[in-house]
């Protein structure tokens, strides 16, 4: 009843008619969608609440305060959906992170209500993320990011074991015997690049991403005594690409210029930050293999889900095969 005369009202104002979204404790974004979708509804929520004698409603103070939590949350939001995307990687985690507690250090005129929150959340990422730059999983992959490198590392010291453990894969690589296939996969003429995502021009971390390329500019190391560190310091000095650029596609034209790191560059920059492309999967599964089509063998699923996965790829590299589309 409540929801049939919110449509109501909706209707009245001529806005758009839609269902209040509610939070659900284990999904922590669930809590943004709701307060913006208060946000979104309030002309509507407040004639109800006139109307209708609702035993409580929310002040003007209380708007006030769900616009500043809606504020703060958008930059988690954002971030989570940037690091859900296909082509994501674990290069992401470090300046993500960075980036996201030096704007939540960053104190301005319109705290006023939620400081205690921001510094909440603050010193929970500060928790989960102590040891974040220390680890090779990621330092490895940041650092072999051109649209990263080493400019997001908080101190010298993680910086220097970033290098370090760079250093370390990359001779691991040079003495493997699997070398030669690891440095094939790399190549855009064997393997498919992933796409480059769309810039996002309302980011909530406007020249933030700048301000740490600006504060932490190459550093040149000492004198070079290896192959291996000539390529790491020559690419390091580089000036680092435009981040909605494709690290891939970078890879992909200067394998020859760096091989070695380029070889690495394919084991460190092949998998997703995140488990949800992998999930998605399996919602493909289930939408091909139904109780409408039961019949299938498990090659003709396994055959379908590559494809359904892979021929978008595939078509946007060869424009000339789009009618495969139309099949």
């Amino acid at each position: 009843m409540a929801t049939s005369r919110l449509e109501t009202v909706q209707t009245g104002l001529g806005m758009q008619v839609k269902r209040l979204i509610q939070d659900v404790p284990t999904r922590w974004n669930s809590t943004f969608y709701m307060t913006a979708s208060l946000l979104e509804q309030k002309s509507a929520i407040s004639l109800y609440a006139a109307d209708h004698q609702l035993p409580a409603t929310l002040t003007a103070s209380d708007w006030t305060l769900l616009e500043k939590v809606n504020t703060l949350l958008a930059p988690f939001e954002e971030i989570t959906k940037q690091i859900s995307f296909a082509t994501s990687t674990t290069s992401e985690v470090i300046p993500s992170v960075v980036v996201l507690k030096r704007l939540l250090a960053k104190q301005t005129t319109e705290d006023s209500g939620i400081k205690t929150m921001k510094a909440t959340l603050l010193a929970a990422m500060g928790t989960r993320y102590q040891i974040v730059e220390a680890e090779p999983l990621y330092s490895v992959a940041t650092i072999l990011d051109p649209r990263f490198k080493d400019r997001y590392f908080t101190s010298a010291d993680n910086s220097k074991l970033a290098r370090s453990a760079l250093a370390q894969e990359v001779e691991k690589n040079e003495s493997s015997s699997l070398q030669t296939t690891t440095t094939e996969a790399a190549d855009p003429a064997t393997k498919t690049p992933r796409m480059t995502a769309e810039p996002n021009t309302s980011s909530c971390f406007t020249g933030l991403y700048e301000e740490f390329l600006q504060e932490h500019a190459a550093e040149q190391g000492g004198t070079s005594s290896t192959a291996t560190q000539v390529q790491i310091e020559t690419y390091l000095a580089e000036k680092t690409i435009h981040r909605t650029e494709s690290p891939f596609e970078y890879w992909g034209k200067n394998k020859e210029r760096f091989p070695s790191l380029a070889a690495t560059a394919a084991k460190f920059l092949s998998a997703p930050s995140t488990s949800l492309d992998s999930e998605r999967l399996f919602s493909t599964a289930s939408n091909i293999l139904d109780e409408k089509r039961n019949r299938l063998s498990g090659d003709h699923v396994e055959t379908l889900i590559f494809r359904k996965k892979n021929l978008p790829m595939y078509l946007n590299l060869n424009p000339k095969n789009l009618n495969y589309q139309e099949e």
